[in-house]
């Protein structure tokens, strides 16, 4: 009875943290900048609408299979071999999602750089990550520092820029792990695209598709202190 009870408990933690995966992954598809597609060309606004369809369509199958993932646990509960299994193959998954594994896979690499005219700020830094996760990243980090859901990004005293208090310089190496399509097009967009835009000011910005990206774990631990 205590070995069913705690497997039950797993089961409901492993469907929380799936549910909020899929949550996370709608709120990320709802954030579109209106006035970005208000002012693109006929063509570029066709293309756009498809490329977040797809991406739509995607997360809708994701929750499908999150949905059919839960009711497989509810099924296999009695039998503790096999929701043993389904819970080792989860937890791997999800420790990848939320950083505490490494992880490897298809993907892009961006660099930005300090020049003689200009440095980078934490604004530059946060824009981009933003951008990779609205673009569907799966993994990002930068000069091998994993981005977590808590992550932060500040330049103490104009400086130099800390990353979950890791003191980073120049050149800033962002890796992203994600459909490298997706990924590029997200950043590459004509009118208010980020690397455009960037390069517009200044900034030094390089933009690399990789077939083979090691993404390192986070380092740190990761725990709620006041959250129950």
């Amino acid at each position: 009875m205590k070995g069913k009870t705690t497997m039950t408990i797993i089961v409901g933690l492993i469907c929380l943290i799936l549910t909020a995966v899929m949550f996370m992954q709608f709120k990320t598809i709802s954030r579109i900048d209106v006035t970005a597609l208000e002012n693109m060309q006929e063509a570029e606004l066709k293309s756009e609408i498809a490329s977040w369809k797809t991406k739509y369509e995607e997360v809708l199958k994701k929750k499908e299979d999150t949905n059919l993932k839960i009711e497989e646990y509810r099924e296999n509960i009695t039998n503790n071999q096999r929701a043993s299994e389904l819970l080792t193959n989860d937890l791997n998954q999800l420790t990848g999602l939320i950083g505490l594994r490494e992880v490897t896979g298809s993907g892009v690499i961006i660099t930005l750089e300090d020049n003689e005219y200009v440095r980078i700020t934490p604004t530059d830094i946060l824009e981009l990550i933003n951008e990779l996760k609205l673009s569907g990243a799966e993994a990002i980090s930068i000069n091998d520092e994993r981005i977590v859901y808590n992550s932060y990004v500040v330049s103490p005293n104009g400086t130099f820029i800390q990353v979950d208090g890791v003191k980073l310089v120049s050149p800033y190496v962002v890796k992203a792990i994600g459909n490298p399509t997706y990924l590029e097009s997200g950043l590459s967009k004509k009118q208010y695209g980020y690397i455009d835009s960037k390069k517009a000011e200044g900034i030094s910005v390089k933009l690399e598709r990789k077939d083979n990206i090691t993404i390192n774990k986070y380092s740190r631990d990761l725990e709620f202190k006041y959250a129950q």
